[in-house]
């Protein structure tokens, strides 16, 4: 049976995004996925966090997709990590809600792909920069999954946005 997977859209104006966009909608046929757009969720940024919580409940999965913002992304996504990632709840005594779900994160870059190693522009790699959702995922008992990066976005024709669209829905729904 194929797990039921949350993908958090994080995008501050996802309507004028070409990728994260264009990535989104390429969920919209799958099954067993859930597209839970964050900002068009809470435009006021006021989280409910007992809905977000059930949401995660109910999902074996869960993918933050989101523009990489300085190493890091959109505040909003800090603020929901925040608030629904409680102790009781995700972590410590009786906090065993994550425990088992896979975390993944899909990230879209200005940068190319070789600007994020060492000795490159950016002088790490994407798998050092996300060590921090790591590190979260590990302390609520998650699996960290590898990512899915779409490089240099500034460059990508719309035939590499099609087949990174694909390999995205690929990505989210694997078994």
């Amino acid at each position: 049976m194929s797990k039921k997977t949350l993908v958090i859209v994080i995008h501050p104006n996802l309507e004028k995004s070409r990728i994260n966009k264009r990535l989104a909608e390429e969920l919209s046929e799958a099954e067993n996925v859930t597209v839970h757009r964050l900002h068009e969720a809470y435009p006021d940024e006021v989280i409910d966090v007992e809905h977000e919580r059930r949401l995660v409940e109910v999902h074996d999965r869960v993918v933050l997709q989101f523009p990489f913002y300085w190493y890091s992304s959109p505040y909003l996504l800090k603020k929901w990590l925040d608030l629904v990632l409680q102790m009781g709840w995700a972590y410590g005594p009786g906090g065993d809600k994550m425990e088992g779900k896979e975390l993944a994160i899909a990230i879209s870059t200005g940068g190319a792909a070789d600007a994020y190693q060492a000795g490159g522009f950016h002088h790490y790699s994407i798998s050092e920069l996300l060590r921090p959702f790591q590190a979260t995922a590990n302390r609520v008992k998650m699996i960290f999954k590898a990512p899915f990066v779409v490089n240099g976005i500034r460059e990508v024709s719309d035939e590499e946005l099609e087949t990174k669209a694909a390999q995205y829905a690929a990505f989210v729904v694997q078994p």
